[in-house]
């Protein structure tokens, strides 16, 4: 058998780039980005930085009302698409005498908060916009903005009714099990004294931001904001841009990833100077958005979008399709890898692991060069060109799609401030910003840092949960998550989460929680409709699960990811808890056993009292 170096050569003949020196160069740039405090290099958005959390800008006015005491079926935590889409699953079971609390003033969760110049959905409206059968609703283009994604939250509530059981504008403070009145005690920020049955934390991977570990941050003297909080009092304008109040304010932004893609080109509009400060620069690939195709979309028959979304994670997956249906940058470069497998000759012998492996590898060279040619093609700046160039592997980040973020860097207002050397900015003081022993002064800093996505389970949170005994939930979960199908907990009776570990991951998050959504749903409706009111996971069933995630673990993503520049994708660059990782034969694969499990009837591994 040939061993790798072998069957490169073999495959490089006739290439216009050497991949050999392209490996050396994404680890050269790798290492130089690597910090040894990995995630924990971003601060948490409590006590003196709380504000950057709890401070709603778009709130129009202030609920007020009496402490709730009330006893009810259910307790969803979260009013984004995860409690929205758990609402319209639990109301289509017939269950009614449910809440959903939320901070914020409405439906939407990351919608509700990310109003930011130019904000975007990256998965095609189609697949990510849930429940467009039932609702009836055409997506106006292939990429939604996200004011119409807002729009089709409340769309969804007012459709399965759930406003009237809507908790705004209130925090939850803990969630405690009371064993002698076996139920749920629900505490807030207001007073309430709710007593549920069941509880569900949706509170989603993307709802508390994160702010960089960058000294002197209390020290500045401007304005601040995190742009899942935009601050149009301070800018102006809206979603559209027009940012007209920053016509004489000097801005710099902090990140370059998604959010700072889409904002950046509206920012460098309109303020007097915009400084860009990056790290790590994102692989910026074409969107080519466009109207919806009406006869299309009322050519579709019943069923249409599930099997979209299906096939949407198939072709990720490299799983066999007879054909693309979404035919967008997320599924090109797994096209790519497909056409290198199926171009082989017979001359060429068996395929093997280490074969597949290498032509993936060398489609995906293919994919970046055109990424990087882009930039050049845009960029009038060498020197600014070659900072703005991706070198990884496409999946090492989450891929962006933008056809105004490159250009933005030919105006004159515009400056990108690489912090590579100096693996961040190094300290932010009264006036503004230092990077590379140079101090950018400024009138405000937006930070378009992120979310405690992948960080641990106590930080993503700002609630406990108290199950059996007074343990605690993060306890419980200090070694790594501990659940079946990522959703239920052993100790904690009648309760669940939906979130992105232990269960089926995709790029696409609202098909991942409407099926949770809809394998809790039926979990309790079973609990409610027998003799027994509550089920708790076993522990034998909670660790035969995390056994089952560590053995499936795909071996090939863990490897892919250990040799990926830093991110959250794989945890600054940290060594990966292997019980935390999604389930790894993917999310259809995952999908199939949730709908085994239900049809086997027994709720398997539950313990009923």
């Amino acid at each position: 058998m040939a061993n790798d170096t072998e069957i490169l050569e073999k495959l490089s003949k006739g290439l216009d780039y050497d991949p050999v020196a392209l490996r050396k160069k994404y680890d050269y740039e790798r290492d130089r980005r690597l910090k040894k405090e990995g995630s924990e290099q971003y601060l948490e958005v409590s006590e003196e930085l709380a504000r950057f959390e709890n401070d709603d800008p778009y709130v129009e006015e202030e609920i007020v009302r009496d402490p709730l005491d009330v006893d009810i079926d259910v307790a969803i935590i979260g009013a984004g698409f995860s409690g929205i889409m758990t609402g319209a699953r639990l109301s289509g079971k017939g269950i009614s005498n449910f809440r959903i609390f939320d901070a914020a003033s409405d439906f939407g969760g990351t919608w509700y908060w990310n109003r930011y110049p130019g904000a975007q959905c990256d998965v095609e409206s189609y697949c990510y916009l849930p429940l467009l059968e039932e609702t009836g609703y055409m997506p106006k283009e292939k990429y939604s903005f996200a004011p119409e994604i807002y729009e089709h939250t409340q769309r969804i509530a007012k459709h399965f009714d759930l406003y009237p059981r809507a908790v705004f504008q209130t925090r939850i403070t803990e969630v405690r099990w009371d064993e002698d009145n076996q139920y749920w005690q629900v505490s807030t920020n207001r007073g309430d004294d709710v007593r549920a049955k069941f509880v569900i934390q949706g509170t989603g991977p993307l709802s508390r931001p994160k702010l960089p570990g960058i000294p002197g941050l209390e020290n500045f003297k401007g304005h601040t904001f995190h742009t899942c909080r935009w601050d149009y009092d301070y800018t102006g304008g809206d979603h559209e841009g027009n940012l007209h109040k920053l016509a004489d304010k000097k801005v710099a932004i902090i990140g370059t990833g998604s959010t700072a893609i889409q904002c950046v080109p509206y920012l460098g509009e309109t303020a007097e100077q915009l400084y860009v400060f990056q790290r790590t620069p994102s692989s910026v690939d074409l969107r080519g958005n466009k109207p919806t195709d009406e006869n299309w979309f009322k050519a579709q028959k019943p069923g249409w979008q599930r099997e979209r979304r299906a096939n949407f994670s198939s072709v990720l997956l490299g799983e066999p399709v007879a054909e693309d249906l979404v035919q967008d940058g997320w599924t090109d470069i797994a096209n790519r890898v497909g056409v290198a497998l199926m171009t082989r000759s017979e001359d060429d012998g068996e395929l093997d692991i280490s074969e597949m492996l290498l032509r993936g590898e060398l489609a995906d060279f293919g994919k970046m060069n055109e990424v990087r040619a882009r930039v050049d093609s845009i960029v009038e700046s060498d020197e600014t060109a070659e900072k703005l160039k991706p070198w990884y592997r496409q999946f090492c980040k989450r891929p962006t799609f933008n056809d105004l973020y490159l250009p933005t860097f030919n105006r004159p207002n515009v400056k990108l401030v690489d912090t590579t050397e100096t693996q961040g900015v190094e300290r932010i003081t009264e006036k503004g910003l230092v990077a590379g022993g140079e101090e950018y002064e400024v009138d405000c800093i937006i930070f378009a840092t992120g979310f405690e996505a992948t960080s641990e389970p106590r930080r993503r949170v700002d609630f406990d949960t108290i199950g059996r005994g007074g343990q605690s939930l993060y306890d419980h979960w200090v070694d790594g998550f501990r659940t079946l199908h990522g959703i239920m907990s052993h100790g904690f009776p009648n309760w669940f989460t939906i979130g992105i570990n232990q269960n089926g991951l995709s790029p696409n998050f609202t098909a991942m929680f409407d099926d949770l959504a809809i394998h809790i749903s039926y979990v309790i409706n079973e609990v409610q409709s027998g003799e027994n009111s509550v089920f708790e996971l076993t522990a034998d069933a909670e660790q035969a699960w995390v056994s089952e995630v560590i053995e499936t673990t795909n071996v090939m993503r863990n490897q892919f990811m250990a040799q990926c520049t830093p991110g959250f994708f794989n945890h600054e660059g940290s060594k990966e808890n292997l019980q935390n990782l999604p389930y790894g034969p993917g999310i259809n694969a995952f999908n199939a056993v949730l709908q085994a499990w239900r049809e086997d009837g027994s709720l398997k591994g539950l313990q009923l009292s």
